[in-house]
């Protein structure tokens, strides 16, 4: 009788402990080992749905971080902010910006059908010409952006018109947006005139892939569908599975991993760390049980709106906001459930690291409130 080979098991913290040490949250790497463009890279962009979100990112993986360091890179174009994987906005290194693009455009493509009624009548391929001769005389806002359409497009629906051209051209979001301590609007330009260079031609998957298990692995194909947008993904995992290894979880899921992947022992040791809303960590996996227990996803969210959320024993524990003003910046911590004494000793002392980083008011302090559901 014949058996059938199943693949070695990795636990829940196994699995936990994997994805912090790729996601440089189990030991901040240090800046001997790691620039801030090379940590934009290495976690593949990083989601930037609203503008101080990457800094905090960066914030909690890299060993002294300057949010200048990012800004500076984002004033030189060398990184810069645009919609990417799962229709949402990401700030990339150039080259990503330029190649990954093309990779989930197929994604930004069906998305347009959500869209068909309001755009009834127009010919795409006009409108993407006309977009990229508009924002490339010179960056444009939406509002702008949307009010030329009209004119070419009447009865067209506003909006449709609006994530038609965002979705048919890779559109970056033009410095000051998105710089540390400035402000500015969402002004567009094409990724191409922005960095003074062609797109990549759409690249096969197989590269991507590897680089989202050396990020986010050990991964299954449905949790890399699940970052990217992508789907039918089966069929690359399959052409690269002689150079991957296989595990499953606990459910007999079949996960995917780089051979050479660091994968620690399920009991070392993850000390607090801070998260920003719509940060990769919690996004980028179909099963999030690695990061936040069951229980506690729904207050991880309010309505479409992530918390910023705290890690404790490598899990999602609590919820954090900061308030600041000139004088002071304050943050309010509030866990799921009741923390030990060395548990919030270390939670206090990873909140002071992030706002000696992160806020330049001369006070702060840190008030440990009661999560209320």
């Amino acid at each position: 009788m014949a058996f059938k080979k199943t693949n070695p098991v990795l636990g829940n913290r196994a699995l936990n402990r994997a994805t912090l040490d790729r996601q440089l949250l189990l030991r901040r790497a240090p800046r001997s080992a790691m620039s801030v463009k090379g940590a934009v890279e290495h976690l593949v962009g990083l989601q930037a749905q609203n503008v101080k979100p990457p800094y905090f990112a960066l914030a909690a993986r890299l060993d002294g971080f300057d949010p200048e360091e990012l800004s500076t890179l984002m004033a030189s174009r060398e990184v810069a902010r645009l919609v990417t994987m799962r229709s949402t906005i990401h700030t990339h290194t150039a080259d990503d910006c330029l190649s990954l693009r093309p990779l989930v455009q197929g994604a930004r493509d069906r998305e347009l059908h959500q869209f068909r009624k309001g755009l009834a009548g127009v010919d795409l391929t006009r409108l993407a010409a006309l977009t990229r001769e508009l924002v490339e005389e010179q960056p444009r806002t939406m509002k702008e952006l949307r009010e030329a359409l009209l004119k070419e497009w009447p009865d067209g629906d506003p909006f449709a018109l609006s994530v038609a051209a965002r979705c048919l051209l890779p559109l970056v979001q033009v410095t000051p947006r998105g710089m540390w301590g400035r402000s500015g609007q969402v002004t567009l330009t094409t990724a191409e005139h922005w960095f003074g260079r062609q797109s990549e031609p759409v690249p096969a998957p197989d590269a991507t892939v590897l680089r989202y298990l050396a990020a986010f692995g050990p991964a299954s194909v449905k949790d890399m569908q699940t970052w990217c947008g992508l789907t039918r993904m089966r069929e690359v995992f399959e052409r690269l599975r002689p150079q991957l290894v296989a595990f499953q979880d606990e459910n007999g899921v079949e996960l995917f991993d780089l051979p050479d992947a660091s994968r620690p022992d399920a009991d070392t040791p993850a000390p607090p760390r801070f998260l920003p809303e719509f940060d990769n960590l919690l996004l980028s996996h179909a099963d999030r049980s690695r990061l936040v227990a069951d229980e506690h996803k729904p207050s991880t969210w309010r309505g479409n709106q992530p918390y910023c959320v705290f890690l404790v024993d490598g899990y999602v524990g609590g919820i954090w906001r900061l308030t600041e003003t000139e004088e002071r910046a304050d943050l309010t911590v509030q866990a799921f459930g009741k923390l030990t004494r060395a548990q919030r000793d270390a939670v206090a002392e990873e909140g002071e690291r992030m706002l000696t980083v992160m806020s330049s008011a001369p006070a702060h302090d840190i008030v440990f409130g009661a999560f209320n559901a």
